[in-house]
């Protein structure tokens, strides 16, 4: 069942940090394998209930009711959610539980996986076999054999340019990437994000590799609690080796034709041929903290996953308090509550529409040559009584200090 709505205080703590500057953009690919069988261009007629009953349902789901903004027409990709990210509400989805190929937004899983385990100032040595298995084409950073990095440049290179070679050379630090793959599917299985099957730990297609827009939101979410990462997703630009690498997620860094939203704070994008652009973000607005994940729109413009989050994210914070919750985003198992079950149901209300549809980011900020950061502080916890017992959960499960980047004129 959802979140029940409660009145919560935040507080708001903004100091800023200047970007490292710099000078030139290093190139980066991204992944473009052969391709492999296109998916089913319909969902299944049952998903996963997780969540939700109504998050397992195809189609569109939202509650329509009075004052409730009419979700945007043009959204094209096969899968979406919008939710909350302090509450866990899911304001509205559309094939929520679609198990798709999640390109490079799987680094999410990778980096809360592994990002706790090796300080960042740790050095490692490239030797050839760290690199030993990466697909063709894949997107790269730019890590050379014999040259050595520190764990924080290796973390700039997943984040920033989802350099499948840094994912490879951290994986080698972490045993191996047969051993990253076990330890990144025991996470997602922890944190309840039973549609994802991992198969590579940077998101190059490979067969049975899926994930889902649920999924995904889960992942960011729970890698959103570990300053490090919100600190890594949020950077805009960094120095890595003598060059500038600039983060190609166009939310946060802007593109000729988007431009950069006001409260984005990352979290991660990718484009694969199989499974086509998929992103997740998040994003502050008003004291209110949303997150939106997109997959495979089927509109094939330039930047089109990014222009249709931005929508959605729109229409997030006109909706938030407004719009009952079709759905949850579960805790992990760790925090003691256990999913919903398979029966459970979220609120009855009326479905918009059930066609093609995708997920929009949008935080406006304003456009910038340097780059300034600002640390949100989201603050407050709801506890539940569930079952007239002893038994309390932190529904809110809420971000400590979210770190955004925002760029200034």
């Amino acid at each position: 069942m959802p979140a029940p709505k409660k009145t919560v205080r935040r507080s708001l703590l903004v100091t800023t940090a200047t970007l490292l500057s710099l000078s030139v953009t290093a190139p980066a690919a991204l992944a473009a394998p052969t391709p492999l069988t296109s998916p089913t261009a319909t969902p299944p007629a049952q998903m996963s209930q997780v969540g939700g009953a109504r998050l397992g349902q195809p189609g569109t789901q939202v509650n329509l009711a009075e004052g409730v903004p009419v979700l945007p027409k043009d959204i094209t990709a096969r899968s979406w959610i919008v939710s909350d990210a302090e509450s866990g509400e899911v304001l509205a989805a559309h094939n929520a539980h679609w198990r798709l190929p999640p390109a490079s937004t799987l680094k999410m899983l990778f980096a809360d996986t592994v990002l706790p385990r090796f300080p960042k100032t740790t050095e490692h040595k490239v030797v050839p076999s760290d690199l030993a298995g990466m697909g063709a084409g894949s997107s790269v950073v730019g890590i050379k054999e014999g040259h050595s990095y520190t764990v924080h440049d290796l973390w700039l290179g997943v984040f920033l340019r989802s350099g499948n070679d840094a994912v490879h050379v951290l994986s080698a630090m972490n045993g191996g990437v047969a051993q990253t793959v076990q330890d990144m599917q025991e996470h997602a299985d922890e944190l309840q994000a039973l549609d994802t099957h991992v198969v590579s730990p940077d998101g190059y297609d490979e067969p049975e590799q899926v994930s889902s827009a649920y999924d995904l939101t889960l992942f960011a979410r729970s890698g959103l609690q570990k300053k490090d990462f919100r600190d890594y997703c949020s950077t805009v630009s960094a120095t890595f080796g003598s060059a500038e690498i600039r983060n190609t997620n166009r939310l946060l860094s802007g593109d000729t034709d988007v431009p950069v939203y006001q409260g984005i704070a990352g979290v991660k994008n990718g484009n694969t041929t199989h499974a086509g652009a998929t992103f997740t973000g998040v994003a502050e607005r008003n004291g209110k903290v949303l997150l939106v994940t997109v997959m495979n729109p089927e509109k094939h413009e330039h930047n089109e996953v990014y222009k249709e989050t931005a929508k959605l994210f729109d229409w997030g914070f006109q909706a938030a308090g407004k719009v009952q919750p079709v759905g949850e985003l579960v805790p992990p198992k760790s925090a003691g509550r256990p999913t919903d079950p398979p029966g459970a149901t979220a609120p009855v209300g009326q479905a918009q529409g059930t066609g093609g549809s995708g997920s929009v980011v949008s935080a406006t900020t304003g456009h910038d040559s340097g780059g300034v950061g600002t640390a949100l502080a989201v603050a407050g916890g709801l506890l539940v009584l569930l079952g007239g017992a002893v038994f309390l959960v932190n529904r809110r499960w809420p971000l400590p200090d979210l770190m955004r980047r925002r760029t200034r004129s």
